[in-house]
C-alpha cells in the first residue's frame, strides 16, 4: 500500500508547490509510481508539470463527486509520475465543500481507491488552513511542512500544529509529521543561518538534514513546465530535491 503526503503550511510562499513538483518528480525518478494532486486553486502544480490549467476532469471534479481520481489521474511527460490537476474552479469548493455531507474525508475516500496503485501520492496543499487543506490532512499518512528560512519562518507554525493535532483527534489518527523541510536558504546570511538554527532546536527530530537552497533554476523550472531535475539536472537546487526524495523515501 502507497503512502500519501500532503504538503503543508498556511503561510504563502515558502515553497510548498515547488518541494511537491520536485519532491514527486524525484522518487518518480528513481522508478516509483508517483501520484501528484494539485488542491490549489493557482494550479502551480499543474502548470509545473507541462499541464494545462483548463485540464479536465480535474481535482475539482473528483471533490464534487463527478468523478474520481483513478478516472482523473493523466500520464506527464515523465516516466512513473501521474497527476490530477486543478483549474481556477477550485477555489469554488472552499464554498462548496462544507455544504456537502462528509465534506472533510471526501478526498481520503476519492485515495483509498488508488492507494495500491502509486507508492507515492502528493498532495499540494493551497496556502490556507481551509477545507482544501483539512481535506488533504485527513486524507494524508505523513505531512511535509516547508518552512522558509527568514525572519517570520516560525510564525504560523504553532497554529499549523495546533491544526494537525485537531486533525489526528477528530479525523484522521494515523497522521503524522514526516518533517520539516528549510526552503529558500542563503547560508551567506546570518538570518538564515540563525532561522535554521532555531528552527533545528524547536524541532530537533522532526527537521530534514536536506537544506533547499535559494537557486534561480528553480524559480525558472516551472515557466518551462518541467521539474527542476529535468530543467537544470547539475544545479544546487535539483541535488536538493533529490536528496531530499531519498529521506521522504525513508520516513514513508
Amino acid at each position: 500500500m502507497g503512502t500519501i503526503f500532503a504538503i503543508a503550511n498556511q503561510k504563502g510562499g515558502v515553497g510548498k508547490t515547488t518541494t511537491a513538483v520536485n519532491v514527486a518528480a524525484s522518487v518518480a525518478e528513481a522508478g516509483h509510481e508517483t501520484l501528484l494532486v494539485d488542491l490549489d486553486p493557482q494550479c502551480n502544480a499543474t502548470v509545473g508539470l507541462g499541464l494545462p490549467k483548463d485540464t479536465t476532469p480535474s481535482i475539482y471534479d473528483c471533490l464534487a463527486g463527478e468523478t474520481t481520481v483513478a478516472e482523473a489521474a493523466r500520464p506527464t511527460p515523465f516516466p512513473n509520475l501521474s497527476a490530477v490537476g486543478a483549474t481556477p474552479d477550485l477555489a469554488g469548493a472552499t464554498v462548496e465543500l462544507p455544504r456537502m455531507p462528509g465534506s472533510e474525508t471526501r478526498l481520503r475516500e476519492q485515495l483509498g481507491a488508488v492507494r495500491d496503485r502509486y507508492l507515492f501520492t502528493l498532495l499540494d496543499c493551497p496556502p490556507s488552513l481551509g477545507p482544501l487543506t483539512v481535506n488533504a490532512l485527513a486524507a494524508a499518512d505523513r505531512v511535509i511542512v516547508p518552512v522558509q528560512t527568514e525572519y517570520f519562518a516560525l510564525e504560523g507554525l504553532a497554529g499549523l500544529l495546533d491544526t494537525l493535532s485537531l486533525i489526528q483527534r477528530e479525523l484522521n489518527p494515523r497522521l503524522t509529521v514526516a518533517g520539516m523541510i528549510l526552503t529558500m536558504h542563503d547560508g551567506r546570511t546570518k538570518l538564515a543561518q540563525q532561522v535554521e538554527r532555531e528552527v533545528r532546536e524547536h524541532f530537533p527530530e522532526l527537521v530534514f538534514d536536506t537544506v533547499i537552497p535559494r537557486n534561480v533554476r528553480l524559480g525558472e523550472a516551472p515557466s518551462f513546465g518541467v521539474p527542476v531535475i529535468r530543467h537544470a539536472p547539475t544545479s544546487p537546487g535539483s541535488a536538493a530535491y533529490l536528496k531530499l526524495a531519498k529521506e521522504v523515501a525513508a520516513r514513508a
